[in-house]
């Protein structure tokens, strides 16, 4: 597999007639990054554009693609739908429902009771809610640096500047910092930032308003891979039980992508409710919000009073629906022969990554959890957000990024964004990508 220099004069044609019609040309406004590339289409580890061009593609969709693209088992299932399974009738229920929401529950332990919606966002918005029904308190935790959505309660504080935020608190919160306009300062007022992995600040917190829930990533993954240091989530679920909030785990990007299970059962600590969404499906829309039976059973509870509304006309869709089944059933193969082969890759890319930097005289390292990476230029891996933005260098981050776009590998241009492999990939993948981030240095 040769590197094959790139050119994207189409993609730049598309871009200029969609913006024409669509603000900012992409139907989703992160979508929006340099270089400008409009891909025509998927399959397995790669991506072509509208140039042609092909991609190996570590983006994976902001990480759904676990499979990899149009994975054809899965793809199979959706067409068997399509012709002889059920439509979207918005009435009652049907099998298939019940067999996802069976798979679940038999294979993931927090699960005693799921709701299948369409997106995270609906997912960790539907979350909130219930923790604030069961608990009849308002105010929510997040994490500086998290990501949990676009509704009010979590659209604030991901690459925040440290000039915006200021220093380090502990303990102690920092301001809501939206990510965008349009959310009323009365509904900031009852959502509290922190650090990751600073319990002093979720006890500060919890002394002094009444705290429904805190919600976080169990590893942060849109800034790169941040991992909870020992006895941090232990320390939640201990916070959570003396002050009497709900634990609610957004495993969007860490459920499936490293166990059936999510990662609660990698670290080994039971939340009240979690979250799925992105490798549940590889790809087609869907997500999940599972947990404990005496909760999840308030969404059908008989007293109007003590029902939190979750609904949606889409939820359940029985395209969505097959495709997971598919795709946690071709997970559970092998007893996650899936999982050792993603381990492999990522120990492959990983120690590929570090070897080359250090022939570089690079400071640098690459922090990973399974399929998922991100390169850190800087000596450690960071602990939470202040501790990254204070000592990575977004610089050499995104001109890397954007050289090994040249090169024909796609790591999706904006600093700190992880890299997900698929099953798809394979060793020879891993050492192209390789030797293109060696000429890349090198320039």
């Amino acid at each position: 597999m040769e590197i094959q220099e790139q050119t994207h004069a189409k993609s730049k044609q598309i871009f200029e007639h969609n913006r024409k019609y669509i603000p900012g040309g992409v139907m989703s406004l992160p979508r929006r990054v340099e270089p400008e590339l409009a891909f025509e289409r998927a399959e397995g580890a790669y991506l072509w554009d509208a140039d042609g061009n092909r991609y190996v593609d570590y983006h994976a969709a902001f990480a759904p693609a676990i499979l990899g693209h149009n994975d054809r088992r899965v793809n199979a299932a959706v067409e068997e739908i399509l012709k002889h399974g059920p439509s979207l009738s918005g009435s009652g229920t049907n099998a298939l429902e019940g067999r996802l929401a069976e798979l679940m529950c038999t294979n993931i332990e927090v699960c005693e009771m799921v709701q299948i919606l369409n997106t995270g966002t609906e997912a960790t918005m539907a979350a909130i809610r219930l923790a604030r029904g069961f608990t009849g308190r308002d105010h929510v935790i997040v994490m500086q640096g998290g990501f949990n959505g676009s509704h009010n309660d979590v659209a604030c504080n991901v690459l925040t500047p440290l000039e915006v935020i200021g220093p380090r608190v502990s303990p102690g919160e920092y301001k809501y910092v939206p990510l965008g306009c349009g959310v009323p300062l009365a509904h900031q007022q009852l959502v509290h930032i922190v650090n990751f992995n600073d319990l002093e600040s979720v006890r500060y917190v919890c002394e002094r308003y009444p705290i429904a829930a805190l919600i976080t990533e169990p590893i942060l993954q849109n800034v790169g891979i941040l991992k909870p240091q020992p006895g941090y989530l232990q320390g939640l679920r201990d916070l959570a039980d003396k002050h009497g909030f709900i634990l609610i785990f957004d495993e969007v990007k860490t459920g499936f992508r490293y166990s059936v299970g999510g990662y609660s059962k990698i670290g080994g600590v039971r939340p009240d409710l979690a979250v799925f969404a992105k490798a549940m499906a590889n790809g087609y829309p869907i997500s999940a919000l599972v947990g404990r039976r005496e909760l999840m059973q308030l969404i059908a509870d008989p007293n109007p009073a003590k029902r939190p509304f979750v609904a949606g006309t889409y939820n359940g869709h029985p395209i969505s629906v097959a495709a997971a089944i598919a795709t946690i059933e071709r997970l559970l193969e092998g007893n996650g022969e899936i999982y050792r082969k993603l381990e492999r890759l990522g120990q492959q890319v990983q120690a590929g990554i570090e070897s080359i930097l250090r022939s570089h005289g690079i400071t640098g390292l690459v922090a990973r959890q399974g399929s998922a990476f991100c390169i850190y230029f800087m000596d450690h891996e960071p602990q939470d957000w202040h501790d990254l933005a204070r000592n990575h260098d977004f610089s050499c981050d995104m001109t890397l990024r954007r050289r090994l776009i040249e090169k024909g590998i796609y790591f999706f241009p904006v600093e700190t964004k992880q890299c997900s492999i698929s099953a798809a990939h394979t060793e020879e993948d891993i050492d192209v990508t390789l030797r293109a981030l060696d000429e890349s240095l090198r320039l």
